[in-house]
Order: structure tokens, then C-alpha cells, then sequence
């Protein structure tokens, strides 16, 4: 009979290196109050080093979708600590959040939210004018992005010319296009059919070994299993921070 690995294992929190450029310390994210009260996170902490290519997977309110989420910076722990890129982000200011997430974060979800009006060029060109990018860099720097993600021959056509695969390979080009230091990707290949799936997938994993930290959210194992590292959630915790592909096979749900 294989071993198995449980879910409900003593918990070992991931010792944060101090290299690790996301840091979670004793977050908790908490909603409601009283009886009402629901821990999203409990006690989370958690170290990702740089240049890790690393998935997060658990059930459907496990909290894996609420910690995707505070480290993106679209919401904050409600106590603990979130060191990003070794600096502090937990308790800062709305406009600094959006200049961080400008500048440091690229995210890429399932639905492509390109703006059906522009080109492939012009809608990875759109963070830039955010981050204050000269113009005449802005176009040279998007057509790159674009040809990293094998649309150097699509940069003018506009996502109603271009397939659900192709539309997602625009999203990644507008994602790293400032040059990010963490990619976070939720479910990305939700929308895409199994080919498609692993031409995306090709994509990020040619990023990483470029050298970009990416970070993925996925409910699918076939998903995680290309990633080198994958974090199993449940109840708001952590249970598993360091599960290996082959260890997948092995997980109690």
C-alpha cells in the first residue's frame, strides 16, 4: 500500500529564509465577528525565495484564494506580518499598494481582462503608462514582452482576433512587460483546453528559468505537477509547504 502523506499531519510552519522574497509571518485574515466570526487564514507563515516556480492548491475554502490575495496586495492580513521583497507591505497605504503591485507584481488570472478596444500591443503597453514609462519605451518594451510569449506576429490584432490561448499569452506579456520581481497567476489555465493548457504552461515555465519568482493558484494537479513546488492549504493553514510533484500522489484529501 503507498504511503500517504496526511492533510491532517502536524502542522510545521515554513521557516521564513531570510531569502525568501515573499514572507508571510503569522498572518491571519479574519471576517465577521462573534458567531459570525470565519478565520480565512489562521496562523499562516510561509517563505517563498526568489526564482522559486511554486503552486498553491487546496480545497475550495481552504484559504489558499484569500492568501493569493494579500500576497498580490489586493487585500491585507488583518494581523501578522508580509514582508515583500524585504519590505513591510501588511499596513501600508492604499496608493502604496498600487505603486507595489505596480511595480513588483505581475498577475495573470483565469479570465484574460483584455480591453476588447485595443491592440496586443496596446493592452501590454497599459501598466507602463501607469509606471510613468517614457511612451516611445513603452512601445519597444511591450513588443518584446509580446515576443517572449510567441506573438511577435500578433502585436496589432485585437483579442476578438485571437484564440483563448493566444488571448492568455497577451495577458502574460502585459503581466512581466514592467518587469516584475513575483508573477502570480490564478488558475490561469481554467478557461484553456489541455493543449493550449501546456503551451501556457510552457510559457511560465520558461519565464522561471529566466529567473522570475512565479507563484500559481490551481485546483488542477496536472498543473501543479510542472511546478517544483507546491503548497497544500486546508482550513486556513498551511499543512504542506514543501509537497514535491510526486508527493501529490500521496495526499490524503
Amino acid at each position: 500500500m503507498p504511503n500517504t502523506i496526511s492533510i491532517t499531519d502536524s502542522l510545521v510552519p515554513n521557516p521564513a529564509p531570510t531569502s525568501a522574497i515573499i514572507r508571510l509571518e503569522n498572518i491571519f485574515k479574519v471576517y465577521g465577528s462573534g458567531e459570525t466570526e470565519v478565520k480565512a487564514l489562521n496562523d499562516v507563515n510561509l517563505g517563498i525565495n526568489e526564482g522559486e516556480y511554486c503552486s498553491i492548491m487546496g480545497p475550495s475554502g481552504s484559504g489558499k484564494s484569500t492568501a493569493m490575495n494579500i500576497i498580490g496586495c489586493l487585500d491585507r492580513p488583518s494581523t501578522g506580518h508580509y514582508f515583500l521583497d524585504n519590505v513591510d507591505v501588511a499596513e501600508m497605504q492604499d496608493a502604496d499598494l498600487a505603486n507595489i503591485r505596480n511595480k513588483k507584481l505581475g498577475f495573470v488570472f483565469q479570465q484574460f481582462h483584455l480591453l476588447p478596444q485595443l491592440s496586443a500591443l496596446e493592452n501590454v503597453m497599459l501598466p507602463m503608462v501607469y509606471a510613468g514609462v517614457n511612451p516611445n519605451e513603452r512601445r519597444d518594451r511591450a513588443a518584446e514582452a509580446l515576443t517572449k510569449v510567441g506573438l511577435a506576429n500578433r502585436i496589432n490584432n485585437k483579442p476578438t482576433q485571437l484564440s483563448g490561448g493566444q488571448q492568455q499569452r497577451v495577458a502574460i506579456a502585459r503581466a512581466i512587460v514592467n518587469r516584475p520581481v513575483v508573477l502570480l497567476a490564478d488558475e490561469p489555465t481554467g478557461a484553456l483546453d489541455s493543449r493550449t493548457t501546456q503551451e501556457v504552461l510552457d510559457i511560465f515555465t520558461e519565464l522561471n528559468s529566466s529567473g522570475i519568482t512565479v507563484v500559481m493558484v490551481t485546483h488542477e494537479p496536472e498543473v501543479a505537477r510542472q511546478t517544483h513546488r507546491i503548497v497544500w492549504f486546508r482550513d486556513g493553514k498551511v499543512v504542506h509547504s514543501h509537497l514535491t510533484p510526486e508527493d501529490l500522489n500521496h495526499v490524503a484529501t
